[in-house]
């Protein structure tokens, strides 16, 4: 576009911008960012959100916030970049202290934000006051809760090493949402419950994984491995007969198909 002569505008170079982000492509990226320098182009908010978006997805967090700072009409928009760079990369308490900059600035947050600040929540460690923000989604900024929000905080505890609370957050996920969510939370927690040494949670886990997913073999595999680490070897003798019951029916099934 640039060497046939025409000036891209912020949407054309937000929109490369975004392609570069989900490349990795850093070199391209600066390039553009280099271009919108040496023409002297309005950084907007428009154009600041997707230059935060395109170094804190390359991992320049700190370029990031630079150019986050010197925006002067940062929109909601804007903030989420921020919010979620910081949290991908781990910086817990900057996220909250973000989060709560953006609120004090007069911005409502919405479901993105508090996804990307209990995500850094997550991986900081944070319990208390995800806990805090996750009550107050409905209550104080009347935000719904989706089934991701009660994924983030379900991923937190069992972080955390409280299974029990964890288990009970997956279970008060909407009925109607996705199997995909409750999947991914029902499996992140039985991983929880492997490391933790947490067996009777980990059954339920167990349980919930096979009636959402019954092809998957991991499970018994975790369960026979907590099994044995406790000694329960009647418990094992099952899971491994189970395990050659489901191995037969595979390949039946596959013999099946063949003749079919």
């Amino acid at each position: 576009m640039i060497d046939s002569g025409f000036k891209p505008d912020n949407v054309a170079i937000v929109s490369t911008l975004s392609a570069c982000a989900q490349t990795g492509d850093l070199k391209k990226g600066k390039a553009i960012h280099d271009y919108t320098k040496r023409n002297r182009l309005f950084i907007d908010s428009y154009l600041a959100t997707g230059l935060v978006d395109f170094y804190a997805k390359c991992g320049f967090i700190d370029t990031a916030m630079e150019i986050f700072s010197l925006c002067s009409d940062k929109t909601l928009f804007t903030w989420n970049a921020m919010i979620t760079g910081l949290a991908m990369h781990g910086n817990g308490e900057l996220t909250v202290d973000y989060f709560s900059r953006m609120v004090s600035s007069g911005i409502k947050p919405d479901g993105v934000s508090f996804i990307s600040v209990l995500v850094g929540c997550s991986h900081s460690g944070l319990v208390d006051e995800a806990k805090k923000l996750f009550d107050q989604m409905g209550s104080l900024y009347d935000v719904d809760r989706e089934m991701k929000h009660y994924g983030c905080m379900a991923d937190l505890l069992g972080r955390a090493g409280l299974i029990e609370e964890a288990a009970e957050m997956i279970e008060q996920m909407p009925k109607d949402g996705g199997n995909r969510e409750k999947l991914l939370a029902w499996s992140g927690l039985l991983g929880g419950c492997r490391i933790h040494g947490n067996i009777e949670v980990a059954e339920k886990a167990a349980e919930r994984v096979k009636a959402l997913s019954p092809e998957d073999g991991g499970v018994c595999k975790v369960m026979v491995e907590m099994y044995a680490n406790a000694e329960r070897w009647e418990d094992v003798v099952k899971c491994r007969e189970v395990m050659e019951r489901d191995e037969k029916v595979k390949k039946n099934a596959g013999f099946s198909k063949v003749l079919s």
